[in-house]
Protein backbone atom coordinates (compact mmCIF):
# COMPACT_ATOMS: atom_id res chain seq x y z
CA UNK A 1 0.00 0.00 0.00
CA UNK A 2 2.67 2.61 0.90
CA UNK A 3 4.48 1.18 -2.26
CA UNK A 4 1.16 2.68 -4.49
CA UNK A 5 0.38 5.62 -2.66
CA UNK A 6 4.37 6.68 -3.27
CA UNK A 7 3.71 6.03 -7.27
CA UNK A 8 0.28 7.98 -6.68
CA UNK A 9 2.18 10.96 -4.76
CA UNK A 10 4.68 10.87 -7.72
CA UNK A 11 2.43 11.29 -10.51
CA UNK A 12 0.24 13.52 -8.92
CA UNK A 13 3.60 15.53 -8.34
CA UNK A 14 4.69 15.41 -12.09
CA UNK A 15 1.45 16.39 -13.61
CA UNK A 16 1.15 19.32 -11.04
CA UNK A 17 4.73 20.72 -12.62
CA UNK A 18 3.59 19.70 -15.94
CA UNK A 19 1.02 21.68 -15.39
CA UNK A 20 2.58 24.72 -13.52
CA UNK A 21 5.08 25.05 -16.80
CA UNK A 22 3.07 24.59 -19.91
CA UNK A 23 -0.33 26.34 -18.85
CA UNK A 24 -0.07 28.32 -21.57
CA UNK A 25 0.59 25.82 -24.08
CA UNK A 26 -2.08 23.86 -23.12
CA UNK A 27 -4.89 26.50 -22.36
CA UNK A 28 -3.97 27.39 -26.27
CA UNK A 29 -4.20 23.83 -27.74
CA UNK A 30 -7.17 22.39 -25.60
CA UNK A 31 -9.43 25.53 -24.66
CA UNK A 32 -11.50 28.01 -26.51
CA UNK A 33 -12.37 30.59 -24.24
CA UNK A 34 -12.42 34.62 -24.51
CA UNK A 35 -10.08 35.18 -21.31
CA UNK A 36 -7.08 32.80 -21.80
CA UNK A 37 -4.89 34.22 -18.83
CA UNK A 38 -7.56 33.56 -16.03
CA UNK A 39 -7.48 30.29 -17.35
CA UNK A 40 -4.02 29.76 -17.17
CA UNK A 41 -3.70 30.94 -13.77
CA UNK A 42 -6.65 28.33 -13.18
CA UNK A 43 -4.09 25.79 -14.33
CA UNK A 44 -0.99 27.05 -12.58
CA UNK A 45 -3.30 27.25 -9.42
CA UNK A 46 -4.21 23.66 -9.67
CA UNK A 47 -1.22 22.45 -10.90
CA UNK A 48 0.68 24.06 -7.06
CA UNK A 49 -2.08 22.15 -5.33
CA UNK A 50 -1.31 19.26 -7.35
CA UNK A 51 1.91 19.43 -7.11
CA UNK A 52 2.05 20.09 -2.94
CA UNK A 53 -0.41 16.97 -2.60
CA UNK A 54 1.90 14.74 -4.62
CA UNK A 55 5.10 16.35 -2.43
CA UNK A 56 2.79 15.48 0.88
CA UNK A 57 2.01 11.70 -0.17
CA UNK A 58 5.91 11.61 -1.10
CA UNK A 59 7.22 12.59 2.44
CA UNK A 60 4.77 10.43 4.19
CA UNK A 61 5.41 7.68 2.53
CA UNK A 62 8.97 8.03 2.54
CA UNK A 63 9.97 5.98 5.01
CA UNK A 64 9.23 2.35 2.53
CA UNK A 65 12.28 3.64 1.05
CA UNK A 66 14.78 3.95 3.17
Amino acid sequence: MQIFMLFIGTITLVIGVKLIYDARLLVEQYFSVSNKNSAVVFLKVLGTFCAILGAFLISKNWNIIL
